[in-house]
């Protein structure tokens, strides 16, 4: 079976390069039965991930992620730094040894110098600039440094007061050495790198601000946080974290070095004083934070620049120390079964980590019975969808009315056009389920194993919640002239 993740990731944005923003995956390796490398790009490749971090520069991952197209961040462990720190030669031994020696076919292209090492190996603190530095002195004389970024993964929780935002800062102790790292960071072209968990600052909150405002929920006017200051209007935590980073680096004279976010996510399980760590939760943080950043919705600070961000993580890590929510942020288990299915029906499109790729297009609950017949009578004309089972007396007329009806046309139309996920839209009246509608002597399409598979599908597609999407219309031909105007119709009903 097709194993389609559309995890559609474009290339990294930094300041020196007008490029979309993507969603990438961290690859943690604490499990008790690891999949081989070649099992891991397997997964990556099937389900169409196209950006990866991972935490160390593992020659037989590197190996396995060769000639694949994949973009790679690889990582300098933490408990390497005092040594590269201190010694340019070690440094450039490193780079020789795990980048030079698979670049260009393993597309390499950020180097991340620890992790969290101001706040979890604070010994090391002294010798990070250096490290940074002695590695990217190294990549300078291979000719590589315009190629590959090198920036150092830091906790959001350095950041103090960071409500509101514009009041925020960075723990003063630690400006001898983030003032000389902007200043690497700056000078260089790359980006901070942030590690941020609303999951956790809503935790520490102790109810402070809602379970909504953490994951990415639509929240009335009146429930959006308003920074005092700025007048700006907050309605979700990510963003209030990623704008505290803008102010902290703008307090220290740093306006031009853009945040990618090296780590975010939400577990799917924890121990009983967790109660908010549930599949339902996860499944909605990522798929809300997957359409934000793919959106470019940006922050309030910078609306319209998008915040590339890694998702924390791929495989949940069995093995990990800790407690039951440490083990359980992945997307898939170790044999690369999904653990929930993420939607992104809103974008357009859907990024469905569902390896059994038995999907349906079905009408959205509560949706327009005049727009959903209106869909109907398009599927079955321009659409070219066979729908003699709808006609009295047929297999599929019961139960006779517009929902059930919408249910077959969009979702043979779905299957006919090969499950792309721009078909399964009809002005946002449809969405993609993975729960099978067939009833009674009534299959559907998706039921019989017709048209199993995804194109290759692309997220530039998918940046827009608009149905009109530019770029929608530049990647695919899904939408004909016949259906513009036909969409147009129906969005001149809707202003009706």
């Amino acid at each position: 079976m097709a194993k389609h993740f559309l995890l559609l990731l474009l290339a990294v944005y930094v300041a020196a390069i007008d490029e979309e923003p993507f969603i990438g995956v961290n690859i943690g390796r604490d499990l008790s039965d690891m999949p081989h490398p070649t099992q891991v790009v397997a997964l990556l490749k099937a389900q169409q991930i196209r950006h990866v971090r991972l935490y160390d520069a593992d020659q037989a991952m590197l190996i396995a992620l060769a000639n694949t197209g994949i973009r790679v961040a690889v990582s300098v462990p933490n408990e390497e730094i005092l040594a590269i720190g201190q010694s340019n030669t070690t440094a450039a031994k490193w780079v020789s040894r795990n980048v030079v020696a698979h670049y260009p076919a393993t597309n390499i292209t950020s180097i991340c110098v620890g992790s969290e090492v101001l706040t979890a190996l604070p010994n090391a603190a002294k010798v990070l600039v250096s490290a940074l530095k002695f590695i990217h002195s190294a990549l300078l004389a291979s000719n590589l440094d315009h190629q590959i970024k090198v920036s150092t993964p830091l906790s959001s929780s350095m950041i103090l007061d960071s409500f509101p935002p514009s009041q925020a800062f960075f723990n003063r102790s630690l400006n001898p050495v983030l003032v000389p790292m902007f200043d690497f960071l700056q000078s260089t072209g790359s980006y901070l790198m942030l590690n941020t968990y609303p999951y956790y600052d809503y935790m520490k909150s102790d109810g402070v601000f809602p379970l909504d405002y953490a994951l990415f929920k639509p929240l009335p006017p009146n429930k959006e946080v308003i920074d005092s200051n700025t007048l700006l209007h907050y309605s979700n935590v990510f963003d209030s974290v990623i704008d505290a980073a803008y102010f902290a680096m703008a307090f220290l004279n740093y306006t031009n070095i853009p945040v990618v976010v090296s780590e975010t996510g939400w577990p799917s399980k924890g121990d009983s004083n967790e109660p908010d760590a549930t599949v339902e939760n996860a499944n909605t943080y990522n798929s809300n934070l997957i359409k934000h950043v793919l959106n470019v919705t940006g922050t309030p600070k910078h609306p319209g620049i998008g915040v590339s961000t890694y998702i924390y993580e791929l495989y949940n890590e069995d093995a990990k120390a800790g407690s039951l929510s440490e083990k359980n942020w992945g997307l898939f288990d170790a044999n690369g079964k999904p653990i929930y299915v993420l939607r992104l029906t809103e974008s357009g499109g859907v990024l469905a980590n569902d390896t059994t790729n038995q999907t349906y297009c079905v009408a959205k609950d509560g949706a327009d019975p005049k727009m959903l017949q209106a869909g109907i009578d398009w599927a079955c004309g321009p659409g070219k969808v066979d729908c003699s089972p709808l006609l009295q007396g047929q297999l599929c007329y019961e139960p006779d009315n517009v929902v059930a009806h919408a249910n077959y046309a969009f979702d043979t139309y779905y299957h006919q056009m090969g499950k792309s996920p721009q078909s399964c839209d009809f002005n946002d009246m449809a969405t993609i389920s993975t729960t099978n509608p067939s009833h009674g002597s009534c299959v559907f399409p998706g039921s019989l194993g017709k048209n199993g598979t995804f194109p290759n599908v692309t997220l530039s597609s998918m940046n827009s919640t608009n149905s009109d999407s530019s770029a929608w219309n530049l990647h695919h031909g899904v939408r004909s002239p016949v259906m513009m105007i036909v969409l147009l119709l129906l969005m001149g009903v809707v202003w009706l």
